[in-house]
This record gives structure tokens, C-alpha cells and sequence, in this order.
């Protein structure tokens, strides 16, 4: 017999490990930052930054969802949530950050000057594809 505990699963929304980076910024507009996933998936993001977050902040979080999430392309999105839990510094000086989503929208390719610096900041972080090359739709199920 295994003396190990039987562990419950309460997630309700597969987890994917990623490593991405993303730009976060309070709902108030008063401070901004950067940080990358440690993993992410539809319910929520665990992700590691230097900016000082705290329990209950409602922040905005503007990352590019990997194909193997969308099933189509990768596609930026920009996320509404609430943090969860903070975590002590484990990876150098940053904070792992959990971030309950509440709502998301998925954002168009070229930033415009209506978007925000933040957004356009998420956006230098990111290949993305030239101006030639034909894009796809999402999945309806996913728009």
C-alpha cells in the first residue's frame, strides 16, 4: 500500500505549464509591471513579477495565449482579475501571484494609441507575425 495522501484535484479548468511573459497594470491605472506565467488556464494565471501586488488587487494582465491554448494561433488577450494569493519570493527577488480571471477579450494584432502604453509594452515583448502573412480566425467557440 502507498503511505502517500490521496490528493483531491479542485481545479476546475485544465492547467497549462507556460512560461510567457506579460505586462499587468491595477484596475485603478496607478502602477504598472511586467512578470512571466509559471502556468495558466481559463479559470486562472500563476505568474512571478518584481511589482508589489497584494491580496484582493484588481489588475488587468495582457498576455499572448499559445496555440496549443487557443488551438488556432497565438492570440493576445487581455485579462480581467483579482489576486488570490501572493506567495514569498521564490524565483531571485520576484513574487509568485495568482490571479483569479474573472473576464478576458481577446485583443486585435496592431496596438492603437487608444490601447494603452502597457499594452503596447506587452506587445514589444511578443513576435509578431509580418504584415504579409494571412491570419487566421479563431474557432467560434473561442471568440
Amino acid at each position: 500500500m502507498s503511505s502517500e495522501p490521496v490528493r483531491v484535484e479542485r481545479r476546475a479548468a485544465q492547467r497549462f505549464d507556460f512560461q510567457l511573459p506579460l505586462s499587468i497594470r491595477w484596475s485603478n491605472g496607478e502602477r504598472s509591471g511586467c512578470g512571466f506565467t509559471q502556468d495558466l488556464s481559463a479559470r486562472g494565471v500563476f505568474f512571478y513579477t518584481d511589482s508589489p501586488l497584494a491580496l484582493g488587487d484588481a489588475v488587468e494582465i495582457v498576455l499572448v495565449m499559445p496555440s496549443e491554448i487557443t488551438l488556432t494561433e497565438n492570440t493576445r488577450v487581455r485579462c480581467q482579475g483579482k489576486v488570490v494569493r501572493v506567495a514569498d519570493p521564490a524565483v531571485g527577488s520576484k513574487s509568485g501571484v495568482a490571479v483569479q480571471i474573472e473576464s478576458y477579450e481577446y485583443l486585435p494584432e496592431a496596438t492603437s494609441a487608444q490601447s494603452g502604453s502597457e499594452l503596447q509594452r506587452a506587445s514589444a515583448l511578443h513576435e509578431q507575425p509580418a504584415e504579409s502573412e494571412p491570419r487566421t480566425r479563431l474557432h467560434p467557440a473561442l471568440s
